[in-house]
């Protein structure tokens, strides 16, 4: 099981995360993951997922951008990230989150899921020194990161009954993206990945979304 520890921001401060580490018994340097939680905030089925990435063979850390809050409902998780500063979790939190990782593994990737997804498009525009990021639908505001600037690896996942990340939206994120860029689009509602809400998740659009998600994280940080 992972644990909560804490790492150190670029500007000197200490941050909160969750680390569940992958089996390194046979002596290999795993790759790591930072993973960038919902609206919702560093809640069970975050850390949960964080177990899965880890059990999958990837070191993963996940940040907790609410400082210990969670949202409940859509009102408390509007209000909590109506009170996040972006560009302070992307250039302090998710950096210092790649440079703890940086001393354990020799490759780094990033993925986030709704806010996460934003966050997770904003970092790779940002953090140069990452090696590939999956997004889950998520896009960050034009103000904070621009797609056209990704270089590295970039894989994208979107439902097409998403009233937040519509297609059109989607359409839009994909003509800013590199040629290479691997965009995904699902017959599923918004959070479809997420098993704690029975309302939006789709069983089978997020096992073929996990498995795309592995294959991709193993290609571009095993290789």
């Amino acid at each position: 099981m992972g644990q909560m520890i804490e790492f150190q921001r670029p500007d000197g401060a200490n941050s909160a995360a969750y680390l569940a580490e992958a089996d390194s018994s046979e002596g290999l340097k795993r790759p790591g993951l930072i993973l960038i939680q919902e609206w919702w905030g560093l809640n069970p089925q975050i850390c949960a997922t964080a177990e899965r990435f880890a059990a999958a063979g990837f070191t993963t850390l996940a940040p907790d951008l609410y400082r210990g809050r969670l949202a409940s409902n859509a009102d408390e998780a509007t209000h909590l990230k109506a009170g996040l500063d972006f560009a302070d979790a992307t250039h302090q939190d998710l950096a210092g989150a790649l440079n703890f990782l940086l001393q354990h593994c020799a490759k780094v990737g990033v993925t986030g899921f709704c806010m996460g997804g934003a966050l997770t498009i904003a970092a790779a525009v940002h953090l140069p020194e990452l090696s590939a990021a999956s997004c889950f639908y998520g896009i960050p505001p034009a103000e904070l990161a621009d797609p056209a600037q990704i270089k590295i690896p970039f894989q994208g996942h979107f439902a097409d009954q998403d009233d937040w990340c519509t297609p059109a939206a989607a359409d839009a994120l994909q003509a800013k993206l590199p040629a290479s860029a691997e965009m995904y689009r699902y017959a599923a509602q918004h959070g479809f990945f997420n098993e704690q809400r029975p309302e939006v998740f789709d069983a089978a659009c997020a096992a073929l979304a996990w498995d795309r998600t592995l294959e991709f994280f193993r290609r571009t940080l095993t290789a």
